[in-house]
Order: C-alpha cells, then structure tokens, then sequence
C-alpha cells in the first residue's frame, strides 16, 4: 500500500497474487473485466452527468501566471509543509500498464481545508474538497476528477470511514496516499488552500456571476455567518445578504459560503456548486491584468501550500497557452449512501467498477487492471458495508 505500510503489507501482495492471479489470468477467467451490464450502467452514468469545461482548480493557474509574470522569486511566498516530491507512497503492485501510462500525465492533487485557523494548512484539518487535476504532458488537456469527502475508504493507514479524516491524520502526503491507495494513481504534487485564499481570490477578481437559485439563497446568507466569524480578522469589509435568488454578482464571502452549502443536494450538489464557481474564477483569472495578479501574488500566496518544485512550475508556465479546456467528474459515480459507525457515509458500489471509470475517464485507459491493493480494499469494504454494485441501481442519480 502506501510507502509506511509496504514493509509489513508485502506479505499481504503476495497472498493476493496468489488468490487473485496475476494480469494473465484475470484476462482468461474474466473475473475483473467488467460484464455487458456494468459496462452499459457505466455508459449510462457518463450520460447522465453534468460535464463542466474547465481548467485546474484557479491557485494552478494563477500559480502559473504568477511564474510567467514574475519569475521564481514570487514562489517563495508560499508554505512549504516539507513534503518532497518523491516521498509520497504509491501501490507498488499496480499493473505495470497503468503505471507506464501515468508517466504521461501530471497529477495534482487540490485540496480545499476546512480549517478555523487561518494559515494553517498541515495536518488536523480536513479536506472539504478533494480534486484531482490531471494533465496530459502530451496534449495538454486538462480534466478533473471530485473525490466526494464523505467517501468510505481506505485511509492508507488501514483505518477505514470517510476519507477527508486522511488530510486530518496526515496532512497532505497522507490525503495524496489515500488518493494513490484507493484509485491506483501516483500523485506527488498537490496545492492546498483555505476559505480566506478564495475569499481574497474571488475579491480581487472582482466577485463572480452565479445564478443562485430559490433553495440556495437564504442557505448562503446563514453560511456567511460562520464563515465571516472565521475570517474576519482578514476581511476589509462585510458583505450584505442575498435579497434573493436569481443571476448576480458574488463577492468572496457569498460565493464561499454558495461553495459550502450542503443542505441543498448534499455532497454532490455542493461539488456541483465548487465547480461552478472554479469555472467563474478560472475565466475571470484568464483575463486579469497585470495588476491584479500582482494583488493576488502578494495577499493570497500566504494562504497556499504546496510542494510543487519551481522546475516543474517553469514547466507548466511555458506550455500555459497550450492548455486545453477539458471535462470534470465526480467519484465514485456509482454509489449508495449509508451510515456506518453512526455517520452517513457515500459507498463506492463497487470500488473495482468506479476505479476502472476513473482510470477510463482521466487517462483514456481502456484496459484498466485493479492491483491487488484496490481487489483487497474493495473486498474490505463489501465486507464493512455489505453495499455492491448489485444492490443499487441509484448510484448515478
């Protein structure tokens, strides 16, 4: 599993293999290969969701700007949680396919912390958004993938439940290990942010246009309580309440606190909401003047950590204007909502189906193998849970 575990886990890989055979034999016996019927739920699911055109999460892109406009020098005011690249564990029983394949890709992992500590951004927070952006190194298309934090998973110390509770436990190369343990990624890079970065963000960029909806409005005005209670010491003013639903300009503290709401379509609904307001920021970044990325640089560098090194951000600075807008998506699309251990919980039904979605839908891998690890963690949580894929038939609502 992750690189803290591997030593006493090697025992268990070699069980595995032995019980679940190698890539070959899976092929002959077709045990993993997805039936005509989980294949058609998946073609059904991909439909029914709501794809969202957008680059990476906004601090990527504005990082990127920063370094074309700025140089490296600007860099430096960010945190650094002293997670080197490299260090990060990933399954080092994933098929030797997979793993040549994501050579081709970056991956970084977007971690939004709900912390009540303003700057503080390491372990003992949780992570209330989880997304992956993976670029093709290649084409330079873009496409995100939500990780749904209430997901009941392996947290890559072999505790299970929600899997927001890793970044708590471990900070950010835990939340990177739970992403590579359970979904067979290989993810080194990540950037995390709090309420006060988009609230800065979204403020200099001159709010963002949303159609805020009749059973979301009033939601907005009660989350702006909580929110502006934490970040006041670093606000410059207060925002008046939504008078009502309809299209409008949000400032910082009313599209943050649009972002949070979960009264309305629980988790899934506020992703929704994230990626919306992403889209809005992301356009508005895209065609901001010198002047305001300076101001973004300077007041909400502070608030971002990451450990993306500087040779790699010159990377992604010169082939900026080759990005390709791409599609977002959410995991696991198949699913069943549960409480486990008294807390509602989301239930990938089953992991196998929704890994090997992923894998299609980030990397265009059309003949995705589980590692033992992923077989081991999806037999672990059937076992918990007792949800699969034969019991609902509601995961892609």
């Amino acid at each position: 599993m992750a690189a803290n575990t591997k030593g006493r886990n090697a025992k268990k890989r070699k069980e595995s293999y032995q019980e679940h055979g190698t890539r070959r034999e899976r092929d002959e016996y077709g045990e993993y290969k997805l039936s005509r019927k989980d294949r058609k739920k998946l073609k059904k699911a991909k439909r029914r969701k709501k794809l969202i055109a957008i680059l990476a999460v906004e601090f990527v892109l504005i990082l990127v700007l920063g370094v074309c406009v700025f140089g490296l020098s600007k860099l430096d005011k960010m945190q650094n949680l002293g997670i080197a690249a490299g260090d990060v564990g990933m399954n080092e029983d994933m098929d030797a396919d997979t793993a040549a394949l994501l050579k081709g890709y970056t991956n970084i992992a977007l971690f939004g912390i709900d912390t009540r500590e303003i700057g503080d951004l390491g372990a003992g927070n949780r992570s209330d958004t989880m997304i992956i952006a993976s670029i093709n190194n290649e084409t330079k298309e873009v496409r995100l993938m939500s990780v749904y934090r209430d997901t009941y998973l392996n947290r890559a110390d072999d505790t299970y439940g929600k899997c927001n509770a890793a970044y708590s436990k471990g900070g950010p190369k835990q939340a990177m290990e739970m992403l590579n343990t359970n979904l067979d990624l290989n993810i080194q890079y990540y950037v995390s942010i709090d309420f006060v970065a988009l609230i800065k963000t979204i403020d200099i960029l001159g709010g963002v246009e949303i159609d805020v909806q009749d059973n979301e409005w009033e939601w907005v005005n009660a989350y702006m309580y909580e929110t502006t209670e934490v970040s006041e010491d670093y606000l410059d003013h207060y925002s008046p309440f939504l008078e009502g639903p309809g299209l409008q300009t949000l400032d910082g503290l009313q599209a943050t606190s649009y972002c949070r709401i979960r009264a309305v379509g629980d988790d899934y609904g506020r992703t929704e909401r994230q990626r919306t307001v992403i889209s809005q920021i992301v356009e508005k970044a895209k065609t901001a003047g010198i002047g305001k990325i300076i101001e973004i640089i300077d007041e909400v560098f502070p608030l971002v950590a990451t450990n993306i090194p500087k040779t790699t951000m010159v990377s992604l600075a010169s082939s900026m204007m080759s990005y390709e807008l791409g599609e977002s998506s959410g995991f696991p699309s198949m699913r069943e909502n549960a409480r486990i251990d008294g807390q509602d919980a989301i239930i990938p039904a089953d992991l196998v189906a929704n890994v090997t979605e992923l894998h299609q839908f980030l990397f265009d891998e059309d003949d995705y193998y589980p590692s033992p690890t992923v077989l081991e963690i999806n037999e672990k949580i059937i076992s918990d849970t007792g949800v699969t894929a034969q019991e609902t038939d509601s995961s892609s609502e």
